[in-house]
């Protein structure tokens, strides 16, 4: 596969530095060379943490479950990884994590189709699912 010379220096030169907010200008896009064909992405990870802003001492864990169908880009892997490493000391609702993935996804990719699911883990004894969803208009 021939990748551009400029593409691969960039997710070569990938640094992540802890902030407040998450960190969308980590991402990088691929471009999609089947775009002839719908086909489903699903990418999941069980590492995602973030901080409790009514008690920032206690991380909240998740499974993020991310599911698109491709337009012109794919997420190049590595940057998603960077990226939500990058909201480790945010401090958010859970509530408002699959948004915002889900918005800056779809800034950078303008994917046909996308699902974020985040199931986040029990505390005081509510386990929390929360899904965002997008859908191109005319799909």
């Amino acid at each position: 596969m021939d990748l551009d010379k400029d593409l691969v220096d960039a997710i070569k030169g990938l640094k992540l530095v802890f902030t407040d907010k998450p960190q969308p200008d980590l991402l990088i896009k691929i471009p999609n060379k089947n775009r002839d064909v719908d086909y489903k992405v699903i990418i999941v990870t069980d590492e995602f943490t973030s901080l409790c802003p009514l008690n920032p001492s206690q991380p909240d864990y998740a499974k993020i479950d991310i599911s698109y169908v491709p337009n012109e880009w794919l997420i190049e892997l590595k940057s998603l990884k960077f990226y939500l490493v990058s909201f480790r000391m945010v401090e958010t609702f859970h509530e408002e994590v699959p948004a915002t993935i889900l918005r800056d996804l779809v800034a950078l990719l303008s994917p046909k189709v996308i699902i974020v699911t985040g199931y986040f883990t029990i505390r005081g004894g509510i386990k929390t699912k929360v899904k965002a969803e997008y859908v191109k208009c005319g799909k």
